[in-house]
């Protein structure tokens, strides 16, 4: 297999660096650079590269950009290049997609650029490059959670900070959203609102119950591992057993 490449990064430096480990491999045929987003569309566009580096920041057309531009379905394998910290770049090794993290070492090139021959091998690229996008663009535009719910009651709208309520109970088709004592009732299904709720706040702890984490007194571990949940205002619920590997990593310390 012979493979034309593409290095695209508005660094000289990082250009040389990737330059030199590609010219060292024997299936490398060509090696083009580009130092911006423009460059690298009108590369992919007239020479079709068998695989592109790609640097996710670039001033004026980002790597983002540049997949539109070009179009995803029409892109070469990619294996994109960030600065982004390790925590953010632990998403794409779980999905076993092709990063290089700067600074790049050898090391870690020549291991993104053997999964990337690998894949080349294996068929077309498509769908893992919409699914590389897809993370690249959650890690750089992180989700907004929503802040406040709109609760209509009685020929009114209530507003309601999701910082005030302590917990959440399924009804049906229905959630109860459970503020101190009073309880409102709004027509979502329990899976939407758990997916609209930042889980650096809200825990699911039961099929049929969300809690907000802030609002947790203590745990009391039952016998089949299930656990029980005092809130600071006195309620008790009762866990699931299938979330209590959730539940237990509450009890530990971050030292």
């Amino acid at each position: 297999m012979r493979l034309r490449t593409l290095i695209v990064d508005d660094e000289p430096l990082a250009r040389e660096g990737l330059r030199m480990w590609l010219a060292a491999d024997p299936y490398v045929c060509s090696i083009q650079e580009a130092k911006d987003g423009r460059e690298a569309v009108a590369a992919i566009r007239s020479d079709r590269p068998d695989l592109v580096f790609l640097d996710v920041q670039m001033p004026e057309m980002d790597g983002f950009s540049v997949v539109d531009e070009v179009g995803a379905e029409r892109m070469p394998a990619v294996v994109f290049v960030t600065a982004h910290d390790q925590h953010a770049i632990q998403a794409f090794e779980i999905n076993a997609v092709d990063y290089l993290l700067k600074p790049v070492t050898e090391e870690r090139f020549t291991e993104a650029f053997t999964r990337a021959k690998t894949r080349l091998q294996a068929g077309p690229t498509v769908d893992s490059n919409r699914q590389i996008i897809g993370l690249l663009q959650t890690i750089v535009s992180p989700r907004r959670y929503m802040k406040r719910v709109a609760v209509r009651s009685v020929g009114k709208t209530v507003f309601v900070d999701v910082d005030e309520i302590d917990w959440i109970e399924a009804a049906e088709n229905y959630v109860q959203l459970h503020c101190g004592k009073t309880i409102h009732l709004l027509h979502v299904p329990m899976n939407t609102l758990e997916k609209s709720l930042d889980p650096e706040g809200f825990l699911r702890i039961h099929r049929s119950t969300i809690v907000n984490l802030g609002r947790i007194k203590d745990l009391q571990p039952g016998v089949h591992g299930e656990y029980v949940v005092t809130l600071r205002s006195g309620v008790r619920l009762q866990s699931g057993r299938t979330y209590q590997e959730k539940l237990r990593a509450l009890t530990a310390n971050p030292f």
